[in-house]
């Protein structure tokens, strides 16, 4: 069990590091140089261990992929985007209202509304809207957040049509084909060397081959409903990545408002995460990626 919460620990202190450590790049690629070259990390992980069958795939089975690498490209752009505008602890735990909210219409318990309105409350605290309050990055954030629960509900659909990560190893690739004019770009312009590319290959590595690797391994040793709720505390490890590579020191009320969205999406977790039939450790992390928005290689946090 020690050595399961070590792993899942390693992995989303991975996969917040890796954000952290691509922002530094911004300045000479801009997030969508950082999205290009981490979006080609993942899918140099993802299709050889996937490994799906894209000659022998049918239209019903490329539809959804297609939706997915579209969702994906968004998903990422905005989020990196909005880290770049507005910290990475507020991007990430805004980002977190997708799983939340798809959590949350997923279930029909009287605790709902409080879940949804202690989520809101910690919005508000988070943010405290005033003069000051950069409304572009908080919606980038929250379109990110938007196109990690359209991911969910995508993924649920293609995971039943394409088996294990198969879909998501597609959508990843069709991805990082639809950025390669954006690093085409930017070597053109001389821009992918020194250490920005570095960073930006790091950030691919740490937010796609650590997770998956100390994930996929963590779900044999853990339960997933205690694999689920840790997954919640990826707010509060972008705040301190944040705080540690970027040098962003949050308020007391943005770590407020963090516990409370923390709180908020445990509650919602614990409530919709049911025992289940023993599952081989690839098909258990696809489910849990489907029912709880964890995407195991494309997620900043996530994404």
């Amino acid at each position: 069990m020690r050595t399961g919460v070590a792993l899942m620990l390693l992995g989303g202190a991975g996969s917040q590091a890796g954000a952290g450590i691509g922002a530094h790049a911004f300045p000479a690629l801009g997030p969508p140089g950082v999205v290009a070259v981490r979006q080609l990390v993942a899918a140099l992980v993802l299709l050889p261990v996937a490994r799906p069958p894209l000659l022998r795939m049918t239209w019903s089975q490329w539809w959804p992929a297609l939706l997915l690498a579209a969702v994906f490209g968004v998903m990422n752009l905005s989020l990196y985007t909005a880290v770049d505008r507005i910290g990475l602890g507020l991007a990430v735990t805004l980002e977190f209202l997708g799983p939340l909210a798809v959590a949350l219409l997923g279930s029909r318990s009287r605790t709902d509304l409080l879940t949804a309105l202690a989520a809101g409350a910690g919005v508000y605290v988070l943010v405290l809207p005033g003069p000051t309050t950069d409304w572009l990055g908080v919606g980038l954030a929250l379109l990110a957040a938007g196109c990690w629960a359209a991911y969910i509900v995508l993924n649920r659909l293609a995971g039943a049509r394409l088996p294990g990560l198969q879909a998501p190893a597609v959508a990843t690739g069709l991805s990082a084909l639809a950025y390669l004019p954006v690093v085409a770009v930017l070597a053109s312009q001389d821009r992918l060397t020194g250490l920005p590319v570095l960073y930006a290959v790091a950030a691919g590595v740490l937010s796609s081959v650590v997770p998956y690797a100390s994930d996929l391994t963590a779900l044999r040793l853990v339960p997933q409903r205690l694999f689920g709720v840790f997954m919640s505390v990826h707010p509060v490890l972008a705040g301190l990545a944040g705080l540690v590579l970027l040098g962003q020191v949050l308020d007391l009320h943005e770590w407020a408002g963090i516990g409370l969205v923390v709180a908020a999406n445990v509650a919602a977790v614990a409530a919709v995460q049911r025992p289940a039939p023993v599952r081989l450790p690839e098909e258990r992390l696809a489910a849990y990626s489907t029912s709880s928005g964890v995407a195991p290689v494309s997620r900043t946090s996530s994404s």
